[in-house]
């Protein structure tokens, strides 16, 4: 069964948002930090929303935005039921990908120091370049070595 990506049109809204928030529920107490429903419907709204599925079953989403160099992760979160069966790891080709064939040279996201999806993106060839806090960031190079 191979997964699919399909455009998260608004009516995900809700799913993503509870996603989100029983994913990083944790971090936010953790790190003392607070969680805002309209903050992430706003932010929602400006970014580019996949959902991840296999089949019609929906795993999980991911969230995008851009800069002239670089395509960045906002979100990226698989039900619980679904992990550790490839999804993310799937995901993250996808959107390496999407950066390559849009001519960014970077993929990059922020992690919670404490997150163990950590080792996922390592393994994936993201590199920790600095920190913020509570957060490592993360990057990957993705044109290829004749275009740098």
């Amino acid at each position: 069964m191979a997964f699919q990506l399909r455009v998260a049109t608004d009516e995900y809204l809700a799913f993503a948002r509870t996603l989100t928030h029983q994913a990083m529920g944790n971090y936010y107490r953790q790190y003392d930090l607070s969680w805002s429903d309209k903050g992430f419907d706003t932010a929602w709204v400006g970014r580019e929303n996949w959902l991840i599925c296999r089949d019609d079953t929906v795993l999980g989403f991911f969230s995008l935005s851009r800069d002239a160099e670089a395509l960045y992760i906002r979100e990226l979160h698989i039900l619980d039921a679904f992990r550790r069966q490839g999804a993310g790891a799937w995901a993250l080709e996808q959107m390496t990908l999407k950066a390559h064939t849009e001519g960014l040279g970077l993929l990059r996201l922020t992690v919670f120091k404490t997150n163990p999806a950590k080792r996922l993106y390592q393994r994936m060839g993201l590199a920790i370049v600095g920190e913020e806090d509570c957060f490592w960031r993360m990057e990957l190079d993705c044109l290829p070595v004749n275009v740098r």
